[in-house]
């Protein structure tokens, strides 16, 4: 056969190949249509597509991630599981949960301004309200905690001055300003810590303390002035660095 005969029917299969790999384009057999025209399915509209954000998600739970939302669970905590999403290059929200209330020895304790936050760094937040702040109130105060206020916690942005990423943009951090008393007291970390009375700066004192030993990195006001409204709770573990 001649070899330009031989070229050109091999290009015309190669396209029949093509073309069986897009069923919309060659109409079935028995349908009737005509070569050329548009088939039934294609002639009809097109179905909205499932909207992404209610596709169930395509990942297997990780070990650890379960386990922590286990004890998070029993630990009295109400929160809700978050999906995953990266937002940027070292900004991500992995194994989040968003906590609504914490427990406390006698009544639940609420948390305000507060965003996603790594299971592991919820769950020493959990422990530290229970054990370290709402007992020391009571003791130190007179009065159990009600509520827990936040500065936040999940933010996609570096450690201030640096090009390295805070922990913050993991949400493996909160920063917590101030507590409100049952008995209505607010205790606020920029005018109390070194302002407030006797009671109140041994509180905060203690407070502190009791988070050294649950979270990996603890700053506050003894820090730097950045510090001086706050404290800065990350990680969980016991602290490798506590100011």
């Amino acid at each position: 056969m001649d070899t330009r005969l031989l070229m050109r029917a091999g290009l015309l299969f190669a396209a029949g190949l093509g073309l069986a790999g897009c069923g919309s384009l060659i109409p079935q057999a028995g349908s009737g249509a005509a070569p050329g025209t548009p088939s039934q399915a294609a002639r009809a509209p097109a179905r909205p597509a499932t909207p992404i954000a209610s596709a169930p998600q395509s990942y297997a739970p990780r070990a650890e991630d379960v386990r922590c939302l286990a004890d998070l669970g029993a630990s009295g905590a109400r929160f809700d599981p978050l999906p995953d999403t990266y937002a940027a290059p070292g900004c991500n929200k992995l194994g989040t949960v968003q906590l609504m209330a914490l427990a406390g020895d006698r009544a639940p304790l609420s948390v305000s301004n507060l965003g996603p936050v790594r299971c592991a760094t919820a769950k020493a937040f959990g422990d530290w309200a229970r054990f370290g702040v709402d007992r020391a109130a009571r003791q130190l105060l007179g009065s159990p905690v009600a509520r827990i206020e936040t500065m936040g916690s999940y933010a996609c942005r570096n450690v201030a001055g640096t090009e390295r990423r805070s922990a913050h943009a993991r949400a493996e951090a909160i920063d917590v300003s101030g507590f409100v008393l049952a008995d209505g007291r607010r205790i606020v970390l920029k005018r109390d810590w070194h302002g407030g009375d006797a009671a109140t700066r041994e509180f905060l004192r203690v407070v502190h303390k009791s988070a050294c030993k649950r979270f990996g990195t603890v700053l506050g006001p003894e820090y730097n002035a950045a510090h001086a409204d706050h404290f800065h709770l990350e990680g969980s573990g016991g602290a490798t660095f506590c100011r």
